[in-house]
């Protein structure tokens, strides 16, 4: 069985140049992309970019580059075309890996135990079609969401009937999908078929894998939480 990293970033983003900032000596993107090499059970290493500069730090920590195409590098650019694309090039280099570790550039959040962990259910079970870090929310909580209508006025999000604890202990556990690693069932990704939205390439068979927290970096305020995560959390 075989098994691939898919580091992703783009360079074309509202902080600028944040996958290689820096945080305490090293790129923003070091630290997902050296958890990855830290993990026991991967075998090659790629990155997808459009930005040379990611793909030159890439290529220094030891990944492959694969060249992003313009279209695929637009902020609204589906993460999907860029998994199938590093698939395809994978593919065309005779590396077409039965499970894809996707790691995003901007995520520090990383453990490479965590790798592990994730790769490790799927390959007992390849019905799964995805494994991906989760962490609890219930401050932002979906029977807490609210819209603004056409007449400028607070509305629920959606029409819920019974009454809402305003309490979030009283609400049953809420779960995010974490943007900072997520471990793909290839022939899944490759038949085609979609499962649950938004990220309809992670199917239906999704096993959770629980953590504390996860920080995608957009902001500069982002970039000293991340540091503060790294000091505290940081071990490969």
């Amino acid at each position: 069985m075989k098994i691939n990293v898919l580091l992703t970033g783009r360079g074309n983003n509202t902080l600028k140049d944040k996958n290689i900032l820096d945080i305490l000596g090293h790129p923003v993107m070091y630290y997902p992309a050296n958890s990855c090499k830290k993990a026991s059970l991967v075998d090659n290493y790629y990155c997808s970019s459009d930005d040379k500069n990611i793909l030159d730090v890439a290529e220094e920590i030891g990944y492959t580059p694969i060249i992003r195409p313009a279209e695929l590098a637009l902020p609204t650019a589906q993460h999907i075309d860029c998994i199938i694309h590093g698939l395809d090039f994978m593919k065309n280099h005779n590396d077409l890996p039965d499970i894809l570790v996707v790691a995003l550039a901007n995520n520090v959040t990383i453990k490479s135990k965590w790798i592990d962990d994730c790769i490790s259910l799927m390959k007992n079970n390849m019905s799964i079609t995805a494994v991906v870090p989760v962490y609890q929310d219930n401050d932002h909580h979906p029977l807490r969401a609210k819209k603004i209508d056409s007449d400028g006025k607070i509305q629920m999000f959606e029409n819920i009937d019974g009454e809402i604890s305003t309490n979030r202990q009283d609400l049953d556990p809420c779960y995010f999908i974490a943007h900072n690693i997520w471990v793909l069932n290839v022939n899944y990704i490759l038949s085609g078929q979609k499962g649950q939205a938004p990220w309809s390439f992670m199917g239906d068979n999704i096993i959770p894998y629980i953590i504390d927290e996860s920080l995608d970096i957009h902001t500069d305020g982002d970039l000293k939480l991340a540091e503060n995560w790294i000091v505290n959390n940081y071990t490969d």
